[in-house]
């Protein structure tokens, strides 16, 4: 019906230049408008398909406007609705919209900005900042000048709402505002603003300071130009009546200090002043904007220096904002105990991402060194992961720590008395965060207060309050470096017994942050933690059983954790027969397409990889799948690349999960793996893998390629012909990790390929000599390039030697800190290889080879004899003085340990 009217309607507004609208068609809009606020949810479809055909008229549109902004009978939510509906039709058809109706609603919104209702005017706004940000800034030429025309009008909504809009265009337009498309608006703009800042309404005055704040960070010349006018406002507005103003002030002063600290250094003592009062603010959002300030102070190179006098005033107003507020304990239900029976809302489950392969050599520390951060952030409560004074009163602590490191204890220590013997547990709890947050940047001068904090923080494991517990694990987790390097009975052992009963805890949050610091812990402990194994894993099993959803996932990762740490003392019949049969379970349970396959893959990869030939019963099903599942997301790639429109994209991280846990299986289970290999089609899925336009699938891939040609290269071999290109041509240092992976791959491959190496080392010897020479590149890559240079010239020393002037400084550098192991000494072979083909190329470098040499701990019987060969012959060559004064330039350890090993 209402078509029709529509159409009759169309006919009739081509006559008449001012439209109007039909009674009839009129009372049905209204009709749908009403039915649109109804909660039923088959109405809701209903009305969306009738909005949907109603869009073909473009009629339509003019009595949305019309209902918005001139029919004042209705009521108010029924207007804005109108203007909302209209809103979405503006972004999603707007292009194409008959002149007259884009006229039409263009005047309406201009001649009504200033509507009575704070809503009307609102919904006005958002629709005029809707049409500008459809570039049509630049075909509405009177807009701005008009808003800002309004803005000096006698009525405060007309200029309330002209403010507003210009506020939405300002943050969602600024950089087109600033450039030389509109003939640079801002010049006339931001003095325009400036003048509003004394504003008798507080309204005005925090939409004037909002607008001028889109522009600080990108630096608009505009802005630079009355920078110092803008300051002087923004400290006439500092103790504003209004919440809203002084938060836009605080606002603006954290971005200055970013862009503009030339502009702020000589108030800079009264600007800290009053920060300190603002984060104290009774209004939250205030004390939060506020609080960043400090955050952004810390990583100003002078912080130290202006922050100084101020430590013992700014200490304890953080450590006051670290308490829970009421609000907060609501939100955490911190009133409810035991809630472990209760399942997870699905909502909260953040969406995990999965970290892909990257193969790193191990150091004369322990463990693997890892380029990421490590992941103990000052998250201690994420569902409700938004930002709040706690949070951030927390963060700024822990910057200003590593600021002033122990300085900032002697301000610390008397709060922390108090507040961890307290008798309310909202304060107690907020002096563990404080102690938590101090750990990295003050541990030194912690150190003599540990044993006696320590089991104090144990014994809080057990406290009544869930909040105390969970904040206790994290704690905890922050200190376990130190916990680990003292002996295991006085400290560990106790830890270990409390953190495993949290982890069964009654509280789903107490659950989780056990589990996460449990996994901190192992990876401090390693092969510390061998003797409890029987205990850990009991726990971790009995957890299966009992966790809720999201909990789960943090559970594999402490279980994958466990495996990484303890390596292969896992592989004992009673671990297998505790750890297999429950994750077995979950994996049979899962279909491909879930995404909890994700962390339940990744574990499975550290398992496999840790119990090696234990893992073989299990080997079979698990490979099928992994390779099945990058079989689908390859074939659904391909379905989506031919025809986008019917099929959808896939989600590559289940390809990348797969290729991962197959190189953990080939890494734990070596040659075995041979005959499944054999019987799949991995290689040529490999082949694609490697020429995935995704970072990530490639990085998982050259992983895999090099595990599979260390397991089973008699497989690999006849594709290397295929393999070695796509190696060469992601030789790109742009891309770390996958150029890391290619790297040791190729590596890989020499040692097994030996002489026959020689038609592939053009394809990647000038890459690598490049990468080993660019400054700034990451350790691990650096360590592998060198490896791999290494190998390259052990297989093939008449192609690599020639070089050896170019490459051999950094070489030596970047392997002198590496432990002993197979990789380092096939390196070395090929360095003590190519130095006997072109001696000449290492005469000039040749102290950095002989520190080298003695970063060995114990070479094999051969090895020591090629570097004894070496040195002596250098030794001769050169004769006795010139060798002493040569040697005269080492460090005194590097002299007596070539002394003392080979007698030079």
């Amino acid at each position: 019906m209402l078509f029709l009217y529509l159409q009759q309607q169309q006919q009739q507004s081509k006559m008449e230049c001012e439209w109007k609208p039909d009674e009839q068609g009129l009372q049905q809009i209204l009709q749908l408008l009403k039915e649109s606020q109804s909660p039923d949810t088959s109405t809701q479809r209903s009305v969306q398909q009738r909005l949907e055909q109603l869009n073909q008229f473009p009629d339509f549109n003019n009595y949305l406007i019309f209902v918005l902004t001139k029919l004042k009978s209705e009521d108010e939510p029924t207007r804005s609705l109108s203007g909302l509906i209209l809103k979405n039709n503006v972004k999603a058809h707007y292009q194409n919209f008959p002149n007259g109706v884009s006229d039409f609603i263009k005047s309406e919104c201009l001649q009504n900005i200033g509507d009575s209702s704070p809503l009307i005017r609102a919904t006005v706004g958002i629709l005029i900042t809707t049409i500008a940000s459809k570039g049509e800034l630049q075909n509405w030429p009177e807009l701005l000048p008009k808003l800002c025309l309004l803005l000096d009008s006698e009525d405060y909504n007309t200029c309330e709402g002209s403010f507003g809009a210009l506020q939405k265009i300002c943050e969602d337009s600024a950089e087109i505002l600033d450039s030389d498309m509109l003939d640079r608006p801002l010049n006339v703009m931001i003095p325009k603003f400036l003048q509003f800042f004394k504003h008798n309404s507080p309204k005005i005055r925090s939409h004037a300071i909002a607008c001028v704040n889109q522009f600080i960070i990108s630096r608009t010349q505009a802005l630079m130009l009355h920078i110092d006018a803008f300051i002087e406002n923004l400290f006439a507005l500092a103790t504003d009546e209004e919440p809203e103003v002084r938060k836009n002030v605080c606002r603006a002063l954290v971005m200055l200090l970013e862009v503009r600290l030339d502009r702020l250094l000589p108030h800079m003592h009264n600007i800290i002043e009053y920060m300190l009062l603002r984060t104290q603010d009774q209004d939250e959002n205030v004390a939060l904007e506020a609080c960043e300030f400090w955050l952004t102070l810390a990583e100003q190179p002078v912080c130290k220096e202006v922050l100084c006098g101020h430590l013992s005033q700014l200490t304890p107003v953080l450590v006051n904002g670290m308490k829970y507020s009421e609000i907060d304990i609501i939100l955490l239900k911190g009133d409810i105990e035991e809630d472990e029976a209760i399942p997870d809302n699905e909502q909260d489950i953040r969406p995990r991402f999965h970290r892909s392969r990257t193969v790193a050599q191990q150091h004369e520390g322990d463990g693997i060194e890892e380029d990421e951060d490590d992941d103990d952030e000052l998250d201690d409560d994420d569902t409700i992961s938004d930002w709040n004074l706690r949070k951030c009163s927390a963060a700024a602590l822990d910057v200003l720590a590593n600021v002033f490191r122990d300085d900032l204890l002697l301000h610390i220590l008397p709060l922390l008395k108090e507040l961890l013997f307290h008798p309310e547990w909202v304060v107690k709890e907020s002096g563990i965060l404080v102690l938590g947050a101090i750990a990295e940047g003050c541990m030194q001068g912690m150190i003599p207060y540990l044993p006696e904090l320590i089991p104090h923080l144990v014994l809080c494991l057990s406290d009544k309050k869930a909040l105390v517990r969970s904040i206790t694990c994290w704690t905890l987790s922050r200190y376990a470096h130190w916990v680990v390097s003292q002996p295991p009975d006085v400290y560990l052992k106790p830890l270990m017994t409390e953190l495993l009963k949290r982890i069964l805890d009654s509280n789903k949050r107490v659950q989780e942050a056990a589990c996460s610091a449990f996994a901190t812990l192992e990876e401090e402990a390693c092969t510390e933690l061998v003797p409890y194994l029987a205990f850990i894993l009991d726990t971790l099993v009995f957890a299966f059983s009992k966790y809720q959803h999201k909990n789960l996932l943090i559970l594999y990762d402490a279980i994958g954790t466990l495996a990484d740490s303890v390596g292969h003392h896992l592989n004992k019949p009673e671990y297998i027969q505790m750890l297999m049969p429950p994750l077995i379970q979950k994996w049979n349970q899962l279909k491909d397409e879930d995404k909890d396959l994700f962390p339940l893959l990744e574990c499975l990869s550290s398992v496999a990889t840790a119990l090696q030939s234990g893992f073989l019963p299990y080997c079979e099903p698990v490979y099928q799948r992994c390779v099945n599942l990058v079989q689908k997301t390859l074939a659904q790639a391909m379905l989506y690349q031919s025809q986008p429109d019917q099929y959808e994209a896939p989600d590559k991280d289940f390809m990348i999960v797969a290729l991962d846990l197959l190189s953990g299986l080939a890494e734990g289970l070596g040659g075995t793996i041979e005959q499944l290999v054999a019987r799949s089609n991995i290689l040529t899925l490999m082949y694609q893998c490697m020429q995935d336009k995704m970072p990530e699938v490639r990085q998982s891939s050259f992983a895999l390629l090099g595990d599979l040609t260390k397991a089973c290269f008699q497989h690999v071999k006849p594709c290397i012909a295929d393999f070695m290109p796509i190696l060469g041509t992601n030789l790109n240092p742009e891309l770390i990790s996958v150029c890391n992976n290619a790297t040791w791959a190729i590596g890989e491959i020499a040692v097994q390929m030996g002489p026959e190496m020689q038609p592939y080392i053009a394809m990647v010897l000038h890459q690598l000599v490049e990468i080993i020479n660019r400054p700034n590149t990451p350790k691990t890559l650096l360590e592998n390039t060198a490896i791999t240079i290494g190998r390259l010239g052990y297989v093939c020393p008449q192609e690599v030697a020639p070089m050896l002037q170019q490459f051999i400084r950094p070489w030596c550098s970047s392997l002198r800190n590496i432990r002993d192991n197979e990789e380092k000494d096939s390196a070395f072979r090929g360095i003590c290889t190519m130095i006997s083909v072109n001696p000449g190329g290492v005469v000039q470098d040749f102290i950095f080879f002989c520190d080298a040499v003695a970063s060995w701990v114990n070479p094999k019987e051969d090895l020591r004899d090629m570097f004894y060969k070496i040195l002596h012959g250098f030794k001769n060559q050169v004769g006795e003085d010139n060798w002493r004064r040569f040697s005269d330039q080492f460090p005194l350890p590097l002299k007596e340990r070539l002394a003392t090993f080979y007698g030079v």
